[in-house]
């Protein structure tokens, strides 16, 4: 008897123990810009459930992801800026090079502390099999592992395809025709996650396919906008992030989920009307423009965010594993070093003001810009965007200062007006390039390597698998 009681108790206190754990659920866009969504200014497609997210939780409008997807997904996983684990570009199919598998990512912290654990969607930091989620803490996997125009020639099809893998094997070759269910697919595998793990804490990220091109909107969402097929595809993410929540809703975890909306990067403006928009912002996917990096994000945990409310500080994806970690009690030792910083403070209302108070702009190796408090300091030629070359003003290296809260756009230089200020954040620049920039860093920590690299089909016309970037001569570098 006095065992049975023993035993009833410690199965009481190991459920309220795992009630007291906060689910975590990621979802992270493919470069959706600034001004896509309705509660960030959109007009041309609709996006009602992420408004009443916006309404019901925070929105974050300055929140930073990296200008391209592998170094932004790096960054999310690790909570370090991309060129401190040597991710400093976009990974191909087949290359040898991916997020060292020694590096601890957000979800082994979790699983650490008794989560269960998936990842649903693109994952696009090393197709290789040491590199996939289920080798990085993820107790499952399903999705396409890099962009969706990486295809290849299928000898066993002759099309060309994506790869969709269920944990670390090619379960389906996909078609770009038959991207179109993907969104669909991806929602689907969210909710019988949420649902088969509803009574222990869960950390889902459910990195979505959409928007990048080619652009396949789901059937019942093709012509439903006012934007054509990219306005078509944000409606249909945005019916997802509906479902998805709605199954917290109706599951009672709505009060014990913090669900983070945001993006990888800003919007492919090249690619025309498949792009998303920057908004008020300057720039798109690729650069180091605010429109290239500061991405639309919200926050919802009803009954600890409050309602409505809205923060202006510095945040980004470095800052998402320090601030998991901590609401679901955990600690982050000292080494290895992360760059993020905890926001619950932020998030809770707690506090107004960033954690970090800086932020540091890479493009490959090298530092652009800094940003503390309003001023950015460009220090480097800005290309607007991936695909097209810096504009006459941004082609000097002489140092540009712009005042971010007077002037989003970042048009009006004004180094002239405040040589203190250029000082001051110059200073922070050097520091940071001599520690994890350029050509001989202090403290970068080497990316995962892989001797002899394997697509992960047989496909035609193998070409050589791509070679990790490398960095610049030294006098590039700033």
């Amino acid at each position: 008897m006095k065992r049975s009681i023993a035993s009833l108790f410690t199965l009481i206190g190991t459920a309220m123990l795992a009630a007291a754990k906060p689910n975590v659920v990621i979802i992270f866009m493919d470069d959706m810009g600034y001004g896509d969504l309705g509660c960030y200014g959109a007009t041309k497609q609709k996006t009602p459930h992420l408004d009443r997210m916006a309404a019901e939780g925070m929105k974050l409008t300055s929140f930073y992801a990296a200008p391209v997807c592998s170094v932004s997904r790096a960054q999310l996983l690790t909570g370090c800026y991309g060129v401190r684990v040597d991710v400093p570009a976009v990974y191909g199919p087949g290359s040898g090079h991916g997020l060292n598998p020694k590096e601890v990512t957000i979800a082994e912290r979790l699983k650490d502390l008794g989560y269960a654990t998936m990842c649903i969607g693109k994952w696009h930091v090393g197709d290789q099999p040491e590199f996939l989620p289920t080798r990085q803490g993820f107790d499952g996997y399903f999705g396409i592992p890099y962009s969706n125009d990486m295809q290849l020639k299928s000898t066993a099809t002759g099309q060309r395809v994506t790869p969709l893998l269920r944990d670390d094997k090619v379960a389906e070759l996909l078609t770009d025709e038959q991207q179109r269910r993907i969104v669909e697919r991806y929602t689907d595998e969210a909710v019988r996650f949420i649902t088969a793990n509803k009574d222990k804490p869960f950390f889902l990220y459910l990195p979505h396919t959409a928007i990048h091109t080619p652009i396949y909107p789901g059937e019942k969402f093709r012509g439903k906008s006012s934007n054509g097929r990219v306005g078509d595809w944000i409606e249909e993410v945005d019916w997802s992030t509906g479902r998805v929540l709605d199954t917290l809703r109706e599951l009672k975890l709505a009060e014990n989920t913090l669900v983070v909306f945001t993006s990888d990067n800003g919007p492919w403006l090249v690619k025309g009307a498949d792009s998303g928009s920057s908004g008020p912002l300057r720039g798109g996917k690729g650069s180091t423009w605010e429109g290239g990096v500061r991405v639309p994000t919200l926050a919802w945990w009803p009954g600890k965010i409050a309602a409505g409310s809205s923060a202006d500080a510095i945040a980004g994806t470095i800052d998402l594993l320090p601030t998991a970690v901590s609401i679901a009690g955990g600690t982050l030792p000292a080494d290895p070093v992360i760059d993020g910083r905890d926001l619950s403070p932020l998030l809770l209302g707690k506090s107004k003001e960033s954690p970090r108070g800086v932020h540091y702009y890479f493009s490959g190796y090298n530092l652009q810009a800094v940003r503390k408090g309003p001023w950015k300091l460009a220090i480097a030629p800005q290309n607007e965007t991936m695909g097209r070359d810096a504009l006459p003003d941004a082609k000097t290296r002489e140092p540009r200062l712009y005042h971010l809260d007077r002037e989003i756009g970042e048009k009006t230089n004004v180094a002239a007006q405040h040589p203190e200020v250029v000082k001051e954040l110059a200073s922070l620049g050097e520091s940071i390039m001599a520690e994890i920039g350029g050509n001989k860093p202090a403290a970068r920590r080497p990316a995962g390597k892989v001797a002899k690299p394997e697509y992960l089909y047989p496909a035609e016309g193998r070409r050589k698998p791509a070679k990790a970037p490398q960095p610049k001569p030294a006098k590039d570098a700033r």
